[in-house]
């Protein structure tokens, strides 16, 4: 199919065969599983992971994909297998409405990777594990430990809920067009058990936005707005801290603090 990328969603179609390859080892789909691919493109991962599994989910907002998908998967060749089309924003998309022990992956558009990510986050009891493609930066916000220079929200919010893992690193030239950034795989697996539980994650969530809104002002200047002198001693917070030193449970226990006080 001949289809020119369009900017507005985002595309830009994995096409070196030996990165899709390792893609799908890393992904390892098995017979049985729900698998919903989020943009599935000319169908660089679709194809394999079709193969490999019974019934596949696709999510796309591009109108010309679908009608090129509707045509390409009735071919013969894929007669035995299931694939389930959703012309839709995955946005807007309720993912938990297909099942339960979902398997997502993807090639995110770049430009909307993140308020994807949030948005799962609200389907987590539905999801098994997800694998993505998306900007090595963002990859590495999202994998960064407390202290380094990419550690921040996405960090913090995305590991309250997750366990993740940087896979891949994939060079601009593996795609069509090619991105003008390096991007990376990444493995999430919701956390089994949550080792610290925030008893308000809209509070959770409000907390760590306004400690990281200022990076290089103080955890005291940040969250003026919520603690004041004498809560940071009861807290045994040294307040000329900077937010991006603070881990994953001192978030929680700073939220549940403010919790117990309403």
């Amino acid at each position: 199919m001949k289809h020119q990328a369009k900017k507005r969603f985002g595309q830009n179609f994995l096409t070196d065969q030996s990165i899709i390859t390792s893609l799908v080892d890393a992904i390892h789909p098995q017979e049985g599983e729900t698998l919903i691919e989020i943009g599935p493109g000319l169908g660089a991962l679709t194809k394999p992971l079709l193969s490999n599994v019974t019934e596949l989910h696709v999510v796309e907002i591009d109108r010309d994909i679908v009608s090129w998908m509707n045509v390409e998967y009735k071919m013969p060749s894929y007669e035995k297998n299931n694939l389930i089309i959703h012309n839709v924003d995955a946005l807007k998309f309720d993912f938990s409405s297909i099942g339960r022990k979902l398997r997502i992956t993807g090639n995110l558009p770049y430009n909307i990777s993140t308020p994807i990510l949030f948005h799962l986050l609200t389907n987590l009891p539905s999801i098994q594990d997800m694998h993505f493609m998306l900007q090595k930066e963002v990859v590495e916000r999202m994998v960064a430990q407390p202290s380094t220079p990419a550690y921040g929200r996405l960090s913090v919010m995305l590991q309250y809920y997750l366990q993740m893992e940087y896979l891949i690193t994939v060079p601009p030239e593996a795609f069509s067009p090619a991105p003008k950034v390096e991007s990376a795989f990444v493995r999430c697996v919701p956390h089994a058990e949550l080792a610290l539980v925030a008893k308000d994650t809209d509070l959770f969530s409000k907390i760590v936005r306004a400690a990281f809104s200022q990076r290089r002002k103080t955890i005291r200047n940040t969250l003026k707005p919520f603690l004041h002198d004498d809560d940071f001693t009861k807290l045994n917070i040294d307040t000329k801290r900077r937010a991006e030193t603070f881990s994953v449970a001192e978030f929680v226990v700073i939220t549940n603090y403010l919790y117990s006080l309403v």
